[in-house]
């Protein structure tokens, strides 16, 4: 809290005490909102769930395989000799690691994945907002966070942005 105070509310306060800042134009904006509710947004969690499927359908395949190799080895185990057992067993052993790495690995990728969409989609918004900003006089946007202890929802530009952005997008892509 003490990092978030220094870091955020500190220079805010200190903002606040000056006169000047009193007739400054406010703004505030939930990026978090407009990450979801956006075309960007919905587009990037399509694309993530079109992937999740793919994974979630491979992950299938391999659980069926893994439970098919362990009712044999479970059933053969009394018939098989020592060095067949001891070959089902690695064999069983291999193909569980194999496995847990590919569950690591989808779930590594669909992260960095996420993490690519959302950098990408915030680095767009904050242009919008900057030119929002400029266009309409602002002298201060502030991202929406847990730190804000009050705002007055009439400084809240979320709505007006999401629609901005989604229109910028829009023209962009013609």
């Amino acid at each position: 809290m003490n990092k978030v105070f220094s870091a955020f509310l500190l220079p805010l306060l200190i903002a606040l005490a000056t006169p000047a800042f009193a007739a400054e134009k406010l703004g505030s904006v939930d990026m978090q909102k407009i990450l979801l509710m956006s075309d960007a947004g919905k587009e990037a969690k399509e694309q993530l769930s079109v992937k999740a499927a793919k994974y979630e359908a491979e992950k299938n395949v391999k659980e069926e395989e893994l439970k098919k190799l362990k009712g044999e080895l479970e059933k053969q185990s009394v018939l098989l000799s020592e060095s067949a057992r001891i070959g089902k067993e690695k064999d069983y052993q291999q193909k569980l690691k194999e496995y847990q790495r590919f569950m690591k690995d989808a779930q590594d990728d669909l992260q960095a994945k996420n993490d690519e969409f959302t950098n990408r989609i915030v680095e767009e918004i904050v242009k919008v907002v900057q030119d929002y900003g400029k266009k309409n006089g602002y002298a201060y946007i502030f991202v929406k966070s847990e730190g804000m202890i009050y705002m007055d929802e009439k400084v809240d530009l979320t709505d007006d942005l999401l629609k901005q952005f989604n229109a910028t997008r829009k023209s962009g892509k013609k």
